[in-house]
């Protein structure tokens, strides 16, 4: 009975041990931080940025083009790859119950065409809204490949011209390794697979000379963005924020909003 009872009072201090063995470890530490919290929170946004993207590119769109003035104007959402009108259907409401007149096209049934057919798509789609509203600029929010879209347009395309504001969420502007899956599944029938590596010759046209005075432009990078970290999202010119999040979080996150409602109403918002 003594020695059971002795036994007995060594067990707290091996739980000690162990304990203690398991808090000394970094990367078991890490668990109990922060990083697992914006890890599960991300988690969450995926869901339902996978919902919201199901609801494909047949959205019915009310357009209000009786409000929109030169210091408001329209604002155009352009998703990312793989992406449909329906992937930004929380920053499209959001923006709406805030006043926007938001407008976004189909780039089919999944974004995969090639990056400078989709921004002369833009390019057309653009001057038709400019002359039913009467303004003469717009302003771009883009996720990922959506953002590289809306550069090349006002690069290449003479969109400096069109454009006030240009906002990239996740934007591969360096380009990103993880284009490489999209390569292995579908680089024969997707070329802006290809676009997206680092490298690439898309990416070094894009790069060459520098950006139009014209466009105010700004970048925000997830920290927790597996497939483009915030590395690959720097543009030299830009306003740069980042997030604790991940990439899908990008279109879904409230905190991301508020940046993208700053961006957009620096005037009237606070970021």
């Amino acid at each position: 009975m003594r020695e059971r009872a002795g036994n007995s009072s060594k067990r707290p201090g091996l739980l000690s041990s162990v304990k203690r063995l398991l808090t000394a470890n970094r990367r078991l530490r890490r668990l109990n931080g922060e990083p697992l919290l914006h890890d599960l929170i991300s988690g969450r946004h995926t869901v339902s940025y996978i919902r919201h993207l199901a609801r494909g590119n047949h959205i019915p769109r009310k357009q209000f083009f009786d409000h929109v003035t030169d210091r408001h104007p329209p604002v155009l959402l352009i998703h990312g790859f793989l992406g449909t009108r329906g992937s930004m259907f929380m920053v499209e409401q959001r923006l709406i119950q805030d006043g926007f007149c938001v407008i976004s096209f189909n780039l089919g049934v999944l974004n995969v065409r090639d990056i400078r057919a989709s921004a002369f798509l833009i390019h057309r789609k653009i001057q038709s809204v400019l002359e039913q509203t009467g303004v003469r600029r717009i302003d771009i929010v883009g996720h990922s490949m959506g953002g590289l879209i809306g550069l090349y347009y006002v690069k290449r395309l003479g969109g400096h011209r069109r454009v006030r504001r240009l906002v990239m969420l996740g934007s591969p502007v360096h380009g990103t390794w993880s284009a490489l899956l999209g390569v292995a599944t579908m680089g024969l029938v997707s070329t802006s697979s290809w676009q997206l590596l680092p490298g690439s010759s898309f990416l070094r046209e894009l790069h060459q000379g520098p950006l139009p005075d014209d466009v105010e432009y700004f970048t925000i990078a997830a920290e927790r963005d597996w497939l483009c970290p915030p590395t690959a999202t720097r543009l030299e010119g830009a306003h740069a924020m980042t997030v604790q999040l991940g990439h899908s979080s990008l279109v879904v996150s409230e905190e991301v909003y508020r940046k993208v409602l700053w961006a957009l109403r620096k005037e009237d918002a606070p970021r």
